[in-house]
């Protein structure tokens, strides 16, 4: 008989959600993540007559109908991608609690994906971005935007990262900043002079912006509360189209930026991933292939031989 009971309710849901938050320390924003997923692949269940809360009546084939299901949605690989770590992780923790027998994920593989190289701006857009001035019409929160900015790029922090630090994170003159990467792992990044100065006088204008003196945030919007994601990205378009960039620039953008301008400047790779927080190598060789399509735009404009073909393989591409 199928599960009738709300998607919130089912006891299976509710102990791997909470095993995410106070044991292995995830972020709200990637338990909620799990939510949707696996409140996504609930109601695919459903419509079988089927349950996350009667494993025993989920396979393998029905994960592999949900796959079919979702790229008949025209759903992102990246997407799919993701949903099907939710489920791994989720069957995983059912295993370890012996609410399940057998492991229906065991097989399953991730849809082939397209290579993404993340997106990036010269230096002189960045400058562009970070240099306008102050104007008659915006308000004090112009310091903070500068302030966020001066991170993003500056020291590469990701946007979660940014808008989760408090005041107290950062001590006045020092040239660190402690932030929370994912996972709650903690790091210390290096604060550049200007990054630093725009931070002291961001947090002087704060004092008076805040809506409680007991806000930790240590950036906030305008009701004096935490700053969210969707206001950091409405600042970033404004700036965009101060600076006159035509092309779209995300949060993420300044951060990628980061990246692949450090790897141009000669540092070794180890460092950036150190400086990104990333935990594998490999997430941080995406900016290596920026840096090779760099390097091949120089090679075909200044090598004498870029545009040469030899004679023999002409006259051997001719013979068809």
């Amino acid at each position: 008989m199928m599960n009738k009971e709300p998607f919130e309710a089912c006891k299976n849901v509710v102990l791997f959600l909470a095993h995410l938050e106070f044991q292995k320390n995830c972020s709200s924003a990637t338990v909620r993540a799990y939510r949707i997923d696996l409140r996504e692949f609930e109601i695919f269940l459903r419509e079988k007559g089927k349950s996350l809360a009667q494993l025993e009546n989920v396979h393998k084939k029905d994960i592999q109908e949900f796959l079919v299901f979702l790229y008949r949605q025209k759903i992102h690989k990246s997407s799919m991608a993701r949903k099907l770590s939710c489920l791994r992780s989720f069957y995983r923790f059912m295993l370890q609690k012996k609410y399940v027998q057998k492991n229906p994920m065991l097989g399953v593989r991730n849809p082939k994906q397209e290579i993404h190289h993340p997106a990036m701006l010269n230096v002189d857009q960045v400058v562009s971005m970070l240099d306008e001035e102050k104007t008659d019409f915006e308000d004090e929160f112009f310091y903070r935007d500068n302030a966020l900015m001066e991170l993003l790029y500056g020291s590469g922090l990701r946007i979660s990262e940014a808008l989760a630090l408090n005041v107290q994170d950062y001590k006045q003159g020092s040239k660190e900043i402690k932030v929370f990467g994912k996972g709650g792992k903690e790091r210390f990044v290096p604060l550049s002079d200007t990054c630093r100065q725009a931070l002291r006088v961001w947090l002087e204008k704060r004092t008076a912006l805040a809506s409680e003196h007991t806000e930790k945030a240590f950036f906030i919007g305008k009701r004096g509360k935490r700053l969210h994601r969707r206001e950091a990205n409405r600042i970033i378009e404004y700036y965009r189209k101060k600076a006159g960039i035509a092309t779209h620039v995300s949060v993420h953008d300044l951060r990628h930026s980061f990246a692949t301008h450090l790897l141009e400047g000669g540092a070794d790779l180890r460092s950036v991933q150190e400086l990104l927080g990333h935990s594998k190598i490999a997430t941080t060789q995406r900016y290596t292939h920026l840096d090779m399509d760099a390097l091949m735009k120089s090679y075909d404009n200044a090598h004498p031989l870029a545009d040469t073909v030899p004679e023999n393989l002409t006259k051997a591409g001719d013979k068809k």
